[in-house]
């Protein structure tokens, strides 16, 4: 890190002495003593103000050492570490603040904290995560000053340092923490061992009546020079395929949050969920053109390049070409593949090209059509309007909510499955409606 020097400043104390000098000058005339009171004041001030800036040390005996947390979620606080450093031999009261980042909201006031002479520090901060993606620390800005507070030392530390904001995965925590684990054997994630049925090896044993011929193993019988026969397990896993709207649809904000956000929170989340299961996962993100995407494989090994990769998708204004991103799908899933689509309600123009693409790629694949669904357009819909502006706003409601029945209805009827879910609630809903399509 490397200090730069910039200049003194007079601080809060200094204004309002001479605030205090000026109102005695201004009474001077009234009262003669107060023009010679006066002008001894502002000498001690003046004198005052040369001994603390002598008295002030060099920038470069001070340092402050930011630590950043490993891991930053979408909308949950994180706690900054400093340590604020005074190599010099006065005790100094230091304040500072960070250079604003586009993915972290800090705090907006200044940090201050005494230091004592020769002495480290330690304070924290928190600061909350308002976007996904990279991000970069640059500068610290801070100034210091003596126990006397008549002039503050400005100056900044060059601190660069690069941050990653993920998508927040608590929900699964969350999940895990209740029942994760039941639901996941009631699913049958696990394997399950079927003698003579399946395809996976599981053990070999001696030949018995009414053993399928089929089941014979003749290398294992030729070595041995016995029938042996060979015990297979079926293997539950199977590929998933996470397909995520970026086109304008889900650029509109539900809260705090973008619908992209919420969809790649969901995403990831089953995606953590499928990798206890063994299963392949892969992703296609797609905006007009193909924007990501990787082709299924095991989450235990790339979960984290598979969250990197998310993290820094972004919704663009722009129509989504959804039978591009379906025949890519098709063209690159050559198994009964379960197809998560993540995306809002869509709209009539589109709707007919989709539900083309879907009921044929619904005829091979199970398919899931996560929607999710708006609470102040459920809170417009259960309000008595009162107004004319109410009424509008229930009109429009009625409208969103009978496009979003039809949407739904249709792809229902071509053999889609539908979640409606709200935002805040689409990870856990996802990853109930997975579950339930493992137990199938």
């Amino acid at each position: 890190m490397r200090n730069l020097r910039l200049s003194l400043w007079p601080s809060s104390r200094v204004v309002w002495a001479l605030a205090a000098i000026a109102f005695l000058l201004a009474l001077s005339p009234g009262i003669s003593i107060l023009a010679p009171l006066s002008a001894v004041l502002l000498a001690a001030l003046i004198v005052a103000m040369l001994v603390d800036a002598l008295a002030l040390p060099q920038p470069r005996l001070l340092g402050i050492h930011r630590t950043v947390p490993a891991h930053f979620a979408l909308r949950r606080v994180a706690t900054l570490q400093y340590e604020v450093e005074n190599r010099s031999s006065r005790s100094l009261r230091v304040g500072f603040v960070e250079e604003p980042l586009h993915v972290l909201e800090l705090p907006r006031d200044e940090i201050v904290a005494l230091v004592p002479a020769q002495a480290l520090v330690p304070v924290t901060a928190d600061a909350l995560p308002v976007a996904r993606g990279s991000g970069r620390f640059s500068r610290i800005y801070f100034w210091y000053e003596t126990q006397l507070g008549l002039l503050r030392r400005r100056a900044r530390i060059e601190a660069p340092e690069p941050i990653r904001v993920y998508p927040d995965l608590s929900a699964v925590e969350r999940y895990g923490n209740l029942t994760l684990r039941n639901r996941l054997i009631e699913a049958g994630l696990r394997r399950m061992r079927m003698r003579g049925e399946g395809s996976e090896f599981e053990s070999l044993r001696d030949y018995a009546a009414g053993d399928a011929f089929r089941a014979i193993d003749w290398k294992a019988t030729a070595r041995r020079g016995k029938l042996m026969v060979v015990q297979r397990e079926v293997e539950r896993s199977q590929d998933v395929m996470l397909m995520l709207d970026c086109g304008r649809l889900m650029t509109a904000r539900i809260g705090e949050q973008r619908k992209l956000d919420y969809a790649v929170t969901a995403a990831l989340s089953v995606a953590s969920i499928a990798s206890l299961a063994s299963d392949r996962v892969g992703v296609v993100a797609f905006a007009r053109e193909i924007l990501l995407a990787r082709s299924p494989r095991s989450t235990a090994s790339s979960m984290h390049a598979l969250a990197d990769a998310l993290s820094d998708v972004e919704p663009r204004f722009e129509e989504s070409d959804y039978a591009r991103a379906i025949n890519y799908v098709r063209s690159h899933l050559h198994r009964r593949s379960l197809v998560v689509l993540f995306t809002d309600v869509i709209d009539p123009v589109a709707q007919s090209t989709v539900l083309a693409e879907l009921s044929t790629l619904a005829k091979r694949h199970v398919v899931l059509c996560a929607f999710m669904n708006d609470a102040a357009v459920a809170q417009t819909l259960a309000a008595t309007p009162h107004t004319i502006d109410d009424a509008y706003r229930l009109d429009v409601a009625l409208g969103l909510e009978h496009e979003r029945t039809v949407a739904a209805k249709t792809l229902e009827r071509a053999g889609v499955i539908v979640l409606d879910a709200p935002a805040a609630k689409l990870s856990v809903a996802t990853i109930d409606e997975y579950l339930r399509i493992k137990s199938r």
